[in-house]
């Protein structure tokens, strides 16, 4: 099983930039599509981008379209979240885990997350 540590949340103005790091424990991490999530809040927990596991695919939320970008490192067992024109609306706590191919959707266990709080 793939062990998460999600970090580089933090506290930005709104229009900044952050960048989340996911780094994951096992010699498998390379085999899965990992995604990111997060939850607002009193929100459930949504989906926010996804990569395949060789990186040639990403899918993204709509509401993040064209202001965030998902990339991996498999070298270095690390999935990213380039975050820019963040907007206070994208504060909440973000996580990430192993998704399922055909549908994005999560498994394994969850992190303790890194919180992202976008002032305005």
């Amino acid at each position: 099983q793939v062990q998460l540590v999600e970090s580089g949340g933090g506290l930005v103005q709104a229009g900044g930039s952050l960048r989340l790091s996911c780094a994951a424990s096992g010699r498998t991490f390379s085999s899965y599509a990992m995604g990111w999530f997060r939850q607002a809040p009193g929100k459930e927990r949504e989906f926010v981008a996804a990569i395949t596991w060789t990186g040639l695919s990403t899918y993204y939320a709509e509401f993040v379209k064209g202001r965030f970008t998902i990339s991996r490192d498999n070298a270095k067992n690390t999935v990213y979240l380039q975050m820019n024109s963040l907007q206070p609306e994208d504060t909440a706590v973000y996580y990430c885990n192993t998704v399922r191919a055909i549908d994005r959707s999560p498994f394994g266990s969850w992190g303790q997350g890194t919180q992202v709080t976008v002032s305005s």
